[in-house]
């Protein structure tokens, strides 16, 4: 049988209503066989994720305030019995809360709290849907590094071969210490992705509360076109670039196995969705941009040298700087006399952009060194850009028209974007530009 795993995210499982409805979807359908879920998200404008009210306990529960984790484990309990009631049947709730906060209290760490919202949910739907309950710690693995492990594949294989339906958390797996260790926010993605692969998924879909992927964030640009069908590689850029439909690590282990990814809408699911494939597979159509995402919050370390390309061990002296810092670049636009490090603005906060600077100073005796604070990144993607003449002009032409100042321009070795620097203030403003010229 062709088997479809089901990723519900926190919208998704918001409240009781809403889970019976992912539940239906999933009944829908026979070859939708396994389903991973988030922990329930914001019902409305102004309400708390679960997870961060998790993350809020696991913060008291650190600091000694036994009062404030006392009132926020109180909303987490009256977010799951509200669900609990709304979906009309004991669902073992009120048991799976009582041993988290026991856990929680005994120092069972910040992961293992953050993890709960999941634990709970899928316990939930399980219950639902009538299917087993798998915990993630039976098989995501992390090593000491904190990176998955290969083993997670071997053990899920093994247990979902014995297992033709079920329901599993995201988020999370277990650490080297055998403790629970959660993935970056958004993880549950991965989690989906994990478990496509594992049964060998002939689709992995992602249920959230969108119809598919947007050429442009909706809050910058009003309706702004959902792109039918996009490639493993486009679909990591725009959500590095802050398209946070879905989380940008996920798509590596279907890429391995070609699973392709399709993006519904849980609240319209009669709508089509995007599907996310492999390059080989994608199918180019008329406009020659996919999307266009932005990100701000960057500075830019610019040197320059003389005779820089001649002198062996340059990049290298200047790179070993951030490396001793623990700080990740996000581009290196260079040329023969000069090259440029774009930072992440949450590495250099409390005086590290001046150390940095001066012991690159030190260390690669530049004949300059400036710095361009609070710059915006935005990306302009797509597979069909390498082969079109005048898409650069185009871009540039749009960002002229609109008075924006470019100040830095990086594009990839594969030609599939060009990315452009310019001031924090008009990162949207660049981005309804190049929309404009491609999309309007």
């Amino acid at each position: 049988m062709n088997i479809k795993v089901c990723k519900f995210g926190g919208t998704s499982m918001a409240d009781g209503n809403v889970i019976l409805s992912a539940s239906k979807i999933v009944k829908a359908d026979e070859e939708r066989r396994y389903v991973v879920v988030s922990a329930p998200g914001k019902r409305f404008g102004g309400d708390i994720k679960v997870t961060d009210l998790l993350y809020a306990c696991s913060d008291a529960q650190e600091k000694g305030d036994a009062a404030a984790f006392e009132e926020t484990f109180s909303k987490v309990r009256a977010r799951f019995t509200n669900i609990e009631r709304e979906i009309g049947k004991d669902l073992g709730v009120t048991a799976a809360l009582d041993e988290a906060e026991k856990e929680i209290r005994a120092g069972a760490g910040p992961d293992y709290c953050a993890s709960r919202g999941e634990f709970i949910a899928a316990k939930i739907m399980a219950a639902v849907l009538g299917v087993p309950f798998i915990d993630a710690t039976e098989f995501v693995r992390f090593d000491e590094n904190g990176v998955l492990s290969d083993e997670t594949y071997v053990l899920a294989k093994e247990i979902f071969k014995k297992t033709p339906r079920a329901v599993v958390p995201g988020f999370y797996g277990l650490g080297v210490n055998g403790k629970v260790k959660t993935f970056s926010r958004g993880g549950g993605d991965i989690s989906g992705s994990i478990v496509a692969r594992a049964v060998e998924a002939k689709l992995y879909e992602n249920w959230t509360d969108v119809s598919g992927f947007y050429a442009c964030d909706p809050r910058i640009i009003d309706t702004p076109k959902c792109i039918p069908e996009l490639s493993y590689q486009e679909l990591r850029e725009l959500s590095y670039m802050g398209a946070n439909v879905l989380h940008s690590d996920s798509i590596f282990p279907v890429k391995s196995a070609g699973i392709p990814i399709r993006i519904c809408n849980t609240f319209r699911p009669e709508d089509k969705g995007t599907y996310i494939v492999s390059t080989s597979k994608r199918t180019l159509g008329g406009n020659v941009v996919t999307g266009v995402a932005g990100k701000k919050d960057f500075t830019v370390i610019s040197l320059e040298k003389s005779m820089m390309n001649s002198e062996i061990g340059f990049v290298g002296k200047v790179l070993s700087v951030i490396g001793k810092h623990g700080i990740s670049f996000e581009h290196l636009p260079s040329g023969i006399d000069t090259m440029s490090l774009v930072i992440d603005n949450a590495y250099l906060k409390n005086g590290v952009l001046e150390t940095i600077v001066e012991e690159m100073r030190e260390i690669a005796h530049p004949d300059r060194i400036y710095t361009h604070e609070n710059i915006a990144l935005v990306a302009t993607v797509g597979h069909g850009m390498a082969k079109n003449i005048g898409t650069s002009a185009r871009l540039f032409r749009a960002l002229a028209e609109a008075n924006i100042n470019v100040i830095m321009i990086d594009q990839g070795s594969s030609e599939l974007n060009i990315i452009v620097g310019v001031d924090n203030d008009r990162c949207n403003d660049c981005i309804r530009a190049i929309y404009g010229e491609f999309f309007s």
